[in-house]
């Protein structure tokens, strides 16, 4: 389960947030006021009134899905990683195995399109006569298996994890996949946009099939063969929507139950090819799902098969072959899907790879050269402030019973605060880098990711490691672990170089929409169904979880109501996780706010009163706007409401929104007493 939950992007100032000391009589322009758009009332609109004026200012790029303050603070990042790439790409003297001799090595294999060029597909030469060799049922689910420890997907979804009832130990997961368009819908839904994207992505098969070298009469063969055995395990797929229910989704059997529940697939074999020995059980998160693989083992021919696997090996490695294969991946999956018309610049694609493939060694340089001193202090300070207020918050609730409460009070004192980066880093020395091949090296990483996942079962579960990067703008809570983990580039506030944000820029930015919402995460839908201790475990009174029950439906149908598109709905069961950790977050930020000189003293900053302030924040922490097919694929696919909606959603529930802004009946933002939800 992927609780990874907010994408906030913020610019490096030359001098640390908290200790610096700015020149008084420098001019300084403030976002919250020259980000807002006058001509929209912030009763009407608020999220385009704290953005509007930047959005006008600043359009979409051609090549870019999106703009606002991702791409904005992800250019600064992209810039200060190109600059350790390049540095380490230039470097003659790099000691073989060395952190830069890899880096280097790696990006500069990237920016060598001659010699991509010129190898075509023979980088994967070995990987398709694997593919070509399958004969039988027992060597096509071996060569499946394989394909997954290299980076690819076909089939199905494995993974190595923490058990969902016992924490402290690595499970084996198996999962529904295998889709070229990702998420079921796609297959079936019968609008005019998805009707058009089934009808392009066929066109993309075909295509691909040419550049694959295939005749004309072979490729749309080919396609045919493709999408009818997608659209079949999109058939026996569950709605994005069903997959958030952790006890549905937690199917415990012992490898003999699995092997009978789909007999016509031999499981040891499969996870000796995965490199996992000596299994005794499995968890199936979508039991029907392969018992409809089972069958379709034997009811597609094994030669269809081949075509599959083909194509999505393929697919997988699209982005490091030739420039037409790079450039027909780019038309479907970024022009068509999501609305994007120009490629980036080849650095800034192979900067974003190298971080992809070795951000755990760039991050180690980054921390030395990029990373504000202190950080880790200033977040600790900010996220126990926040832990605090909710302890009391918790105290007060007036929906809940002292049995719950003293449960969930010690959950959350139980939550760990991983913040700034780790304090030991993976050993990546194993990984071999060279300039010959790109697309080799990336299939070193994926297969030297793998076998670090698969070399956890039967380990002991460390709890020091860290699944994000300290160079990545982004924040995630872990319910297996009970711990929030925020890279301390999370402290710097873009346009506020060389001074000091205000506290409300602080508790609405890094306080609410950070910690404040990673904790809620602990106590959303999901996540609250795990104990302290990380275990699927109820530890509610079936009271207190009825209580809550209602007000998280109030939350799903408040989003559900909101439209995009012309007459597209938000999926509101789908995203209610994001939502309900979003209001939390905002209502503790404001209430640690609440507690500052800033809030008590009501010192006015560029006209606005400390609270107006502290919500202008929360709005500019979401500042994004996004293209119609971009939108039309995230309501589709991601848990996360549009940005919009996770401004305008969780303020229109908080009465100091309303008192702040003078919101009143009849308002597009008011919402009458009895439909507004307040959980946390």
């Amino acid at each position: 389960m992927n609780f990874t939950s907010k994408f906030l992007f913020f610019s490096f100032g030359s001098l640390f947030l908290f200790a610096c000391n700015s020149n008084k009589n420098e001019s300084f322009v403030d976002p919250l006021l020259t980000n807002r758009d006058t001509t929209v009332s912030p009763t009407s609109n608020f999220f385009y009134h704290a953005n509007g004026s930047w959005f006008k200012k600043n359009p979409i790029a051609a090549s870019d899905q999106s703009n606002g303050i991702f791409n904005t603070i992800g250019d600064t990042i992209n810039s200060q990683i190109r600059q350790i790439c390049e540095k380490s790409a230039a470097l003659t003297d790099a000691k073989q195995g060395s952190n830069e001799q890899k880096i280097g090595d790696f990006y500069a294999s990237g920016m060598d399109t001659i010699a991509i060029e010129k190898a075509g597909l023979t980088p994967l030469k070995s990987e398709l006569a694997k593919i070509a060799s399958v004969k039988d049922v027992v060597t096509l689910m071996k060569e499946i298996a394989h394909l997954h420890t290299i980076g690819s997907s076909p089939a199905f979804s494995f993974y190595i994890g923490q058990d969902d009832k016992m924490s402290l130990k690595y499970a084996l997961f198996f999962m529904q996949g295998g889709l070229g368009l990702g998420d079921r819908d796609y297959y079936f839904n019968t609008d005019e946009r998805t009707t058009e994207i089934r009808s392009e992505y066929k066109k993309h098969l075909q295509a691909m099939q040419l550049l694959m070298g295939e005749s004309k009469e072979i490729a749309n063969k080919n396609a045919s063969i493709i999408y009818k055995l997608e659209s079949d395990l999109a058939k026996v797929s569950r709605k994005l929507e069903e997959q958030r229910d952790p006890v549905k989704n937690y199917n415990k059997m012992s490898l003999s139950k699995f092997n009978e529940l789909t007999s016509n697939i031999s499981w040891e074999n499969v996870l000796v090819e995965l490199g996992v020995k000596k299994a005794d059980s499995v968890i199936v998160r979508q039991p029907e799902f392969f018992q409809a693989l089972n069958g379709m083992v034997k009811t597609v021919s094994i030669e269809d098969w081949k075509v599959y696997l083909k194509w999505n090996l393929i697919d997988s490695y699209s982005n490091y072959l030739t420039s037409k294969i790079r450039k027909q991946n780019f038309k479907f999956y970024a022009t068509i899907m999501n609305g994007v018309k120009e490629q980036k610049p080849r650095w800034e694609n192979i900067v974003n790879q190298t971080n992809g493939s070795l951000g755990e060694l760039i991050g180690q340089i980054y921390v030395k050269e990029y990373l504000p001193a202190g950080s880790k202090e200033k977040l600790l300070e900010i996220g126990n402030s926040i832990r605090d207020v909710y302890a009391q918050h918790i105290k007060k609730l007036d929906w809940m019973s002292e049995p719950t409460k003293k449960k969930a009070l010690h959950k959350l004192s139980k939550i760990v605060m991983k913040v700034g980066y780790p304090d030991k880093w993976k050993d990546m020395s194993k990984l071999k880098i060279t300039r010959e091949s790109y697309c080799q090296n990336v299939m070193n990483s994926n297969t030297w990711d793998y076998n670090f996942m698969a070399s956890k079962y039967g380990k002991k579960v460390d709890k020091s490691e860290w699944a994000m990067y300290p160079q990545t703008y982004n924040a995630y809570y872990d319910p297996s672990n009970n711990e929030i983990v925020v890279p301390a580039c999370n402290i710097i506030v873009p346009g506020f170089e060389g001074r000091m944000p205000d506290d409300a820029i602080l508790y609405g930015i890094i306080g609410g929409s950070t910690f404040g919402h990673e904790i809620t995460h602990g106590f959303d839908d999901q996540g609250s169904q795990y104990d302290e201790n990380g275990n699927l475990n109820n530890w509610w009174t079936p009271e207190d979880l009825a209580k809550f029950q209602v007000k998280t439906k109030l939350i799903v149908e408040q989003f559900n109501n909101f439209k995009v598109l012309g007459n597209k709905h938000v999926n509101g069961e789908a995203t209610q996780g994001e939502n309900i950790a979003d209001l939390g977050g905002v209502v503790m930020g404001l209430e640690a706010f609440k507690r500052t000189p800033q809030y008590k003293n009501n010192v006015k900053i560029s006209g606005f009163s400390p609270i107006q302030r502290y919500f202008l924040a929360y709005g500019y922490a979401w500042m994004v706007n996004i293209n119609d097919e971009a939108l039309g694929n995230q309501i589709m696919t991601d848990v996360h409401a549009p940005a919009q909606f996770r401004i305008n959603g969780p303020l229109s529930n908080i009465q100091e929104f309303y008192t702040a802004f003078k919101v009143k009946k009849g308002d597009k933002m008011y919402l009458a007493p009895e439909k507004r939800v307040l959980i946390w």
